[in-house]
């Protein structure tokens, strides 16, 4: 039997290293982290090659105290929490003082820092556990942290990074997460010297949206605000026409922390249901206040899960207040008749290949020998007693010479004002970019003012100033109504409408039944079989009568009188296969929307004419609905353009 040993610290450290870092952009976020614990209101982050050769994260928070240096650096050392019990209310991004010793455990690390109270700071470097230097040197308040050549003494984790792209990217997207996370800080974001992002740090989340994903997103999101019963929401929700293929623009932040949760996500998207296309998802930007009790963070080392004490609590409050702002807007998407050029997908290209210009200006490289100057955020609103600080480093990057290693701190405090010239330079600069965003934030206002105070199309009101001119290929009405040409899908209006009917009369009580004779016979998986037992009294409620008929087999004996004629029994077994996949909580949803989908096969299709009195008369039914802009699979009943687009298009506007 081998010999059990103890391992060295060596070795452990490399082991938790592999937990905490696991590629460049777990050592941004560690640090990134540390610094907003800190109390930072600006934050500068740079890295190159992806981060594998070099990333400095520079804040102007409280900086570390000289003898707390070396402390910082140890295993499980943190200023975060104390005991057991804090663990129950973490209100810091970190606290498992972990971070920096794992860093420095697989990089060359150095660290200048510098407190309010102390007059010179403290620069420290330490490469694979093995301190190199503890000097005192001249260094703006806070702290600036350098990492080189990660992963420069474990080459077998070097090889399964990707390349430098790749890294840059995940790195890009951990950025605009934690600008989006903190809009009250300032963050500018600099890949291999080239600005990426910057935000003024304002505490205003849609001027973040708009620096990070441009104008188009930015004009698309409407405020959100919720609170009750110990929980707060507060962001913004797309409208439907920010749909995505994926959940990667459902943004959370549960007290200030980014995270990822099932549960949020599936009560955002129960909150939009019908109003999108299968498969597709909205974006979202929300941040939940919640109490630190009732949320756990100490779930993985990566901190981005979160458990709630009460997960039905979480999604239902979601879900209502979501429907309820959803419901309080009208969604009827409006249509341009644009070029290519102009098209969505041209537009995301552009954003891609040249993001929003940076709103706060870097300082410019200066002389070793001359200290390094402060600038400030360019947005007037965002100006404050602590200002943005440029990364603290020489301007090749290298790592300081023996001669600079010895220079006195007294020396090295000798601050040479900057040129006339290059002040001025710098001012024109930051008063350029100000006045850029200045006029970019009023557009924002203007057109959101002009939303507020437009009128809605589809209500009582309006429907009866319509003037219908026809109807176009067997299948669309136009209509016209004020400024604005009104296209409406028959199909999917009528196919609406007898969905809210059904499913109200599921929800009354109402629904009658068709008996079937002979009785459906079906086998059911174990899985299934389990699904039905649970969800029985549902199935009874709707309309369908099932009862055992010996081992796994159940007979069909009854079923909703509008899904006579459509196969039930294999209708019933796809129910019971979503049902089975279903991670959401609460009322089984999948029932209702597949009885109610299969029963719209009844509406109206497309190639019918329909006579005006018909129209009228659809148009009247959905004025009674809830949600009147969408079909049940999400697709829009209809459609404006207005009278200044067309204009545009034949020339007598330009």
């Amino acid at each position: 039997m081998a010999e059990i040993q103890v391992l060295d610290s060596r070795t452990i450290d490399q082991i938790a290293a592999g937990e905490v870092v696991e590629r460049p952009a777990s050592v941004v976020k560690e640090l990134v982290e540390n610094a907003c614990d800190a109390q930072a209101t600006a934050i500068t982050v740079e890295i190159k090659d992806g981060g594998t050769t070099f990333i400095r994260v520079t804040d102007n928070g409280s900086g570390i105290e000289k003898e707390q240096v070396k402390k910082a650096f140890f295993r499980h050392a943190t200023s975060k929490i104390r005991n057991v019990e804090d663990l129950s209310h973490i209100s810091s991004m970190g606290f498992r003082g972990e971070a920096l010793s794992s860093i420095s455990a697989v990089a060359m690390v150095e660290m200048i820092t510098k407190t309010k109270d102390s007059l010179t700071g403290v620069r420290y470097s330490i490469e694979g556990e093995r301190e190199q230097d503890f000097s005192e040197v001249g260094a703006p308040e806070g702290t600036t942290i350098i990492v080189r050549d990660l992963f420069f003494n474990t080459p077998a984790r070097k090889k399964f990074l990707k390349t430098p792209a790749t890294e840059g990217s995940y790195i890009a997207d951990l950025m605009e997460h934690m600008a989006l996370a903190r809009p009250d800080i300032s963050f500018q974001f600099m890949i291999n010297r080239q600005t990426r992002f910057s935000t003024s740090g304002s505490g205003d989340l849609k001027e973040v949206v708009y620096r990070i994903y441009g104008r188009e997103i930015a004009k698309e999101i409407f405020p959100f605000k919720a609170q009750e019963d110990g929980i707060k929401i507060e962001g913004f929700l797309g409208t439907p026409i920010l749909v995505r293929p994926n959940r990667n623009f459902e943004f959370f932040f549960v007290n200030q922390r980014y995270i990822k949760s099932q549960i949020l996500s599936k009560g955002l998207e129960s909150g939009y249901q019908s109003r999108l296309m299968q498969h597709k998802f909205p974006m979202a930007y929300l941040h939940l206040s919640i109490d630190t009790e009732s949320v756990d963070v100490n779930v993985h080392p990566s901190k981005m899960e979160v458990r709630f004490s009460d997960n039905q609590k979480v999604f239902d409050f979601l879900e209502r207040h979501v429907k309820e702002a959803l419901a309080s807007r009208e969604m009827i998407p409006t249509v341009s008749l644009t070029d290519e050029k102009d098209s969505a997908m041209a537009l995301a290209k552009k954003l891609v290949e040249n993001p929003p210009k940076a709103a706060v200006v870097s300082a410019p490289a200066v002389p070793p020998s001359t200290p390094y100057h402060m600038n400030k955020p360019a947005h007037a609103a965002a100006v404050r007693e602590r200002p943005v600080i440029p990364a603290v480093s020489r301007p090749d990057d290298t790592a300081p010479t023996a001669q600079e290693k010895t220079v006195s701190a007294p020396k090295m405090l000798q601050v040479l004002p900057p040129q006339p010239f290059e002040k001025k330079r710098l001012e024109a600069m930051v008063e350029e970019k100000k006045q850029e965003y200045e006029n970019q934030t009023q557009k924002i206002k203007e057109e959101k003012q002009l939303n507020l105070f437009e009128e809605k199309i589809l209500t009582q009101k309006a429907v009866a100033q319509y003037n219908i001119i026809g109807q176009i290929f067997d299948t669309y009405w136009i209509a016209s109504y004020q400024d604005k040409m009104i296209l409406i899908d028959q199909h999917a209006a009528h196919e609406k409408v007898k969905y809210e009917a059904l499913v109200k009369k599921m929800r009354d009580g109402t629904v009658e039944s068709q008996n079937l004779l002979p009785p459906l016979v079906i086998t059911l998986t174990a899985q299934e079989e389990g699904v039905l037992k649970r969800y029985e009294e549902y199935f009874s409620q709707i309309g369908f009568e099932i009862e055992p008929f010996g081992g796994n087999s159940y007979a069909l004996r009854s079923v909703p009188c509008d899904l006579y004629g459509n196969l039930p029994d294999q209708l019933l077994q796809e129910i019971l296969n979503e049902l089975s996949q279903e991670q959401r909580p609460g009322t089984p949803a999948a029932v209702t929307e597949k009885i109610a989908t299969m029963a719209c096969k009844s509406a109206v299709k497309g190639n019918h004419k329909m006579s005006r009195e018909e129209m009228e008369s659809l148009l009247s039914q959905l004025l009674t609905l809830d949600n009147p802009y969408h079909c049940p699979h999400g697709r829009p009943t209809m459609i404006t353009m207005s009278k200044q687009e067309l204009e545009r298009k034949f020339k007598r506007i330009v």
